[in-house]
C-alpha cells in the first residue's frame, strides 16, 4: 500500500487546520487503504508539543532551513505522496512563502489542499501592500504541486482564471464533518439543562474577523418577541490572537453584553471543545449563527459541522456560506448589520415551516460532506496522483 505524509499543523496544537488534519488522517486510517499517516507537523515561533507517534518530522515555521531539510529527508524515504494543508499563516516568510522552498526541492508528487483561496485583486492583500508577493505563492503552489484541493467551486474559479492553475490540477473535495444522525434541538437540550431556551450559537476560535459584536448587537431586538433567547459563544481566543493582544476582543464582546443588558441572554464557554461536546452543543443549538467579516473566506468547519447536524444557519455572505448555503440551505443576512443578522434570525423563530424545510435540506446536503466520504475522495485523489 502507498504511504502518504501530510504537512500541517497538528494536534495538541490548537488549530483549526490541525483539526482537520486530525479529522482526515483518522477517517483515511479507518478505510485501510493506505499505510497508517505519517505527519510532518509545522510548529508555530516559540513553541514545541508532546506529539503522538504518528508525527515522523516537525517543521519550525519561522526557520528556513528546515523546509529545506525536511524535503530532502522526505525525497530519500519511503514516502509515496506528500499532501501539504495549505493555510496562510501558517508557513513561515512573507505570505507564506517558505513553504515554496519545500515543495520546490521535493522530488515526491504533492497534492496542496488550500483552505484559503484569495483572488489576486483581495482587498485584504491590497491593505497590505502585498499583491505581487501573494500572487507569487499561490501560482508557486500552482506550479509545484501535482494537484490542488479547494472545498468549493468559487475557490476552484479563483485558481483557474486569476493564476492560470491548470484545470487538470484543481479537485474539489468538501470540508468533511461528522456523520451526526439527526436529533430536533429539544431533545439535544434536555443533556445541557437548556429545554425553557430558544439557543443560538457561535462555535470556534475567538478572533475580531468573526464579527461577534454584531450578533450580539443584534440580540435585543429578538429579546422583545423571544426573551428566552440564549446565545452561546463557544471557544477559546485564536492563540495567535491571544499571543498579540490577549483577551482584548473577548473582554470586549463581555463589556458590550453588559452595556446592553444582555447578562442573561449571553453566555460565554471558554473551552476548546471536544468533537463529541462540538457535536452536543450543536444538536441543542436551534439556530447556528456565523457573523464573519470577511467576505474572501472559502472554507468554514464550523458552518460545515452545523449543515452536518442539520441546523438553520444564519451567515453573512462570504464566499464559502454563499456556495453552501445557496437553494434554501440557510439564510443569509448583510455584513457588519446587527438589523439583518436579528431579521434573519427572526425570521427563522417566527416560521416554524420554513425552519424545518431550513434544516432538512442542510442535513441532506451534508450527506456527501460526511467525513468518510471525504476520506475516500482523498484517497481516491492520491491513488491517482501516485499512479
Amino acid at each position: 500500500m502507498s504511504r502518504v505524509a501530510y504537512v500541517s499543523s497538528y494536534a495538541p496544537r490548537v488549530c483549526g487546520i490541525a483539526t482537520f488534519t486530525e479529522d482526515l488522517t483518522r477517517n483515511i486510517n479507518t478505510l485501510n487503504a493506505l499505510e497508517p499517516a505519517a505527519i510532518v507537523a509545522m510548529n508555530d515561533p516559540g513553541s514545541s508539543y508532546c506529539y503522538g507517534k504518528e508525527v515522523v518530522l516537525q517543521i519550525d515555521e519561522e526557520d528556513k532551513e528546515t523546509y529545506q531539510q525536511v524535503a530532502y529527508q522526505i525525497n530519500s524515504s519511503d514516502f509515496d505522496l506528500i499532501n501539504v494543508q495549505h493555510e496562510f499563516g501558517l508557513f513561515g516568510g512573507e505570505w507564506g512563502n517558505y513553504l515554496l522552498t519545500l515543495l520546490e526541492k521535493l522530488s515526491k508528487p504533492s497534492v496542496t489542499t488550500m483552505h484559503t483561496t484569495l483572488s489576486p485583486d483581495s482587498k485584504r492583500t491590497q491593505s497590505l501592500g502585498q499583491i505581487d508577493i501573494h500572487n507569487k505563492v499561490v501560482r508557486g503552489i500552482g506550479q509545484y504541486s501535482s494537484a490542488l484541493v479547494v472545498m468549493t467551486k468559487i475557490a476552484a474559479n479563483i485558481l483557474r482564471e486569476g493564476y492560470d492553475v491548470d484545470v487538470e490540477k484543481i479537485k474539489v473535495i468538501p470540508h468533511g464533518c461528522p456523520d451526526m444522525p439527526l436529533v430536533s434541538s429539544n431533545q439535544g437540550k434536555k443533556d445541557l439543562g437548556l429545554v425553557d431556551r430558544s439557543v443560538l450559537s457561535t462555535i470556534g476560535l475567538l478572533s475580531r474577523d468573526k464579527g461577534i459584536q454584531n450578533t450580539i448587537r443584534a440580540l435585543p431586538e429578538i429579546v422583545k418577541d423571544t426573551p428566552e433567547i440564549l446565545y452561546l459563544v463557544i471557544g477559546i481566543t485564536h492563540p495567535q490572537v491571544r499571543l498579540f493582544e490577549g483577551e482584548k476582543y473577548r473582554k470586549r464582546l463581555m463589556r458590550l453584553v453588559k452595556k446592553l443588558g444582555l447578562e442573561k441572554n449571553v453566555k460565554f464557554h471558554n473551552r476548546f471543545l471536544s468533537k463529541q461536546e462540538l457535536i452536543r452543543y450543536l444538536q441543542a443549538t436551534d439556530i447556528y449563527v456565523c457573523s464573519h467579516v470577511n467576505k474572501d473566506q472559502l472554507s468554514s468547519g464550523t458552518i460545515t459541522y452545523a449543515l452536518g447536524a442539520g441546523k438553520a444557519i444564519v451567515s453573512t455572505p462570504f464566499y464559502y456560506a454563499v456556495e453552501v448555503l445557496n437553494e434554501g440551505r440557510g439564510l443569509l443576512s448583510k455584513f457588519r448589520s446587527p438589523r439583518s443578522i436579528a431579521e434573519c434570525i427572526t425570521r427563522l423563530l417566527k416560521d416554524p415551516e420554513l425552519k424545518a424545510r431550513t434544516e432538512k435540506l442542510a442535513y441532506e446536503y451534508s450527506r456527501d460532506m460526511t467525513w468518510p466520504r471525504v476520506a475516500s475522495r482523498y484517497v481516491s485523489l492520491f491513488r491517482e496522483v501516485i499512479q
